[in-house]
């Protein structure tokens, strides 16, 4: 493994909650580099010969076993395009931990778009969690554009951890997934942005299979001058359940755009979908400066708690 600088450290801890060297499986990448590998008798980490990435590769019956894979990047300029491909074998049970973290005090954007698929086999579980940071107090962007797959076989369940809640100047984030008989499909997205950024989020969820689930919620806060737009949209093409819910505050001049929407092709899909978006209540900021907090200390307290 590669020794890697204060500023890595940092942003390892942040997206992978990482302070020193994981157990089990991990694969490390740094500034377009690979920083550090370690494979398991359950687990095995390939890389791509034709692109830049990694297959994963984890045999059925695989438990309570974890992957990391976070990528940080530290110089100002760089941009990437990473493919990592994620074959879970049946019947196991297990945590992906990925994430990137750009810290940009140049002058150059930074980008890193990363496409992730997962290949979830039967009666698998899968808890997969992704977050993205940024800091740095250059006039580079800082740009983040995942792409998430997921292709779930039947009895298998995943739920998705999805965070971005500092830094990122400009973000894409695409997540698609096709589901089989009595697949499960859980997902918990958090978002703030602040300044001037943009973010777009799109989920398109397919339930092919009778008896397929899929709960996909988003919390969000947009700050100052931000932007952002939630697309989620869950098709029922079987006798299946989905639901979608977008829930956001807006603050200062921010603007939001939710479009939850829901597309039944078989009269036994079961779908709903819910939007809300509104300002902090006056009453919960009363009742917090009056035990004796600033406007601004409550302010971040009912944000924490929202997003938490």
């Amino acid at each position: 493994m590669i020794q890697m600088d204060a500023i890595q450290k940092r942003l390892l801890a942040e997206v992978a909650d990482l302070h020193q060297v994981p157990e089990g499986a991990y694969n490390f990448r740094a500034n377009s580099q690979l920083a550090g590998r370690q494979t398991t008798a359950n687990i095995d980490i390939v890389s791509k010969t034709d692109v830049s990435g990694i297959d994963i590769h984890i045999k059925p019956g695989t438990k309570k076993e974890s992957v990391h894979i976070p990528v940080v990047l530290s110089a100002s300029g760089l941009k990437e395009t990473v493919y990592n491909d994620f074959y879970i074998g049946e019947d196991s049970d297990v945590v992906i931990v990925a994430g990137c973290g750009i810290d940009n005090c140049g002058v150059q954007d930074s980008e890193h778009d990363g496409v992730h698929r997962f290949y979830v086999g039967r009666n698998a579980k899968v808890k997969y969690v992704e977050k993205h940071y940024g800091s740095g107090d250059g006039l580079g962007k800082r740009i983040l554009n995942p792409v998430t797959e997921v292709y779930m076989e039947e009895g298998s369940s995943m739920e998705m951890e999805m965070v971005q809640i500092k830094g990122v100047d400009s973000t894409e984030r695409k997540t698609v997934a096709e589901l089989k008989e009595n697949a499960k499909l859980v997902v918990h997205e958090r978002l703030m942005t602040h300044g001037e950024q943009k973010a777009l989020s799109v989920y398109d969820v397919n339930l092919s299979g009778d008896g397929s689930s899929a709960d996909v919620v988003s919390r969000s806060v947009a700050r100052d001058h931000s932007y952002q737009k939630l697309d989620m949209c869950v098709k029922g093409n079987a006798a299946c359940s989905g639901h979608t819910e977008c829930d956001s505050i807006i603050m200062d001049q921010g603007t939001i755009l939710a479009v939850p929407s829901l597309e039944a092709n078989s009269v036994e899909a079961m779908l709903v979908h819910e939007a809300a978006i509104g300002k902090i209540a006056g009453e919960q900021l009363t009742k917090l400066m009056t035990l004796g907090l600033t406007e601004q200390e409550a302010e971040e307290q009912i944000i924490s708690g929202f997003l938490k």
